[in-house]
């Protein structure tokens, strides 16, 4: 096994929030489940890393009990279950020892958000060595406010800003940063056909 799928913060603190109507990917649950269903079948790790703010009272704090993932995905028997709270998936976490332990040189980076927690990881781990597949179609991100907008913007309020990020560039902005760079830019069905034809 030298090969891992790591599913990024797909969890319910996301679908809690009122921004979860604008979600660039509604069918971000299928798309994890076919990619941990095609890891698993090809005995590749699958590690679910899940992001946490304790003490914070908000959604991404434990004590609210939405710091889980999100409905329809279930960890299998033996998938590692890492909680972070720095964006990557590696500052805060001992996945880098978990990749090494397991001879792990290839990760399949997919979950929420694109360009945050997504992309940090597949950056972070490209810098320490892996060769970093970015499965953009799964994951999912949101509109982005400018960085001047305030902070306490309904979602009608956002979205009628000229100035806010469609999450739609967000993604394009991501795939551009990353390809080339930090990682290969691929879809589900690239990287399930890749694991068939390796397996």
């Amino acid at each position: 096994m030298n090969r891992a799928l790591l599913v990024v913060d797909v969890q319910e603190s996301f679908r809690v929030r009122p921004l979860w109507r604008t979600v660039s990917n509604p069918a971000i649950v299928d798309r994890v489940d076919e990619l941990v269903a095609a890891a698993r079948a090809a005995g590749d790790l699958v590690v679910w890393v899940l992001h946490a703010e304790p003490g914070t009272g908000t959604v991404f704090d434990p004590a609210a009990g939405h710091v889980r993932p999100i409905d329809g995905l279930r960890p299998g028997a033996g998938e590692p279950m890492l909680t972070k709270t720095a964006h990557n998936a590696f500052t805060t976490t001992n996945l880098q020892q978990l990749l090494v332990s397991r001879g792990v040189r290839e990760l399949a980076v997919c979950g929420i958000r694109t360009e945050q927690c997504c992309e940090t990881t597949a950056r972070v781990g490209s810098d320490l060595g892996y060769a970093v597949t970015f499965v953009t179609d799964a994951t999912a991100t949101f509109p982005i406010p400018h960085w001047s907008a305030p902070a306490d913007r309904t979602v009608e309020e956002l979205l009628a800003d000229p100035r806010t990020l469609p999450a739609a560039a967000v993604v394009e902005r991501t795939e551009y940063a990353l390809a080339g760079r930090f990682a290969t830019v691929s879809t589900v069905a690239g990287v399930i056909g890749g694991i068939l034809t390796r397996s």
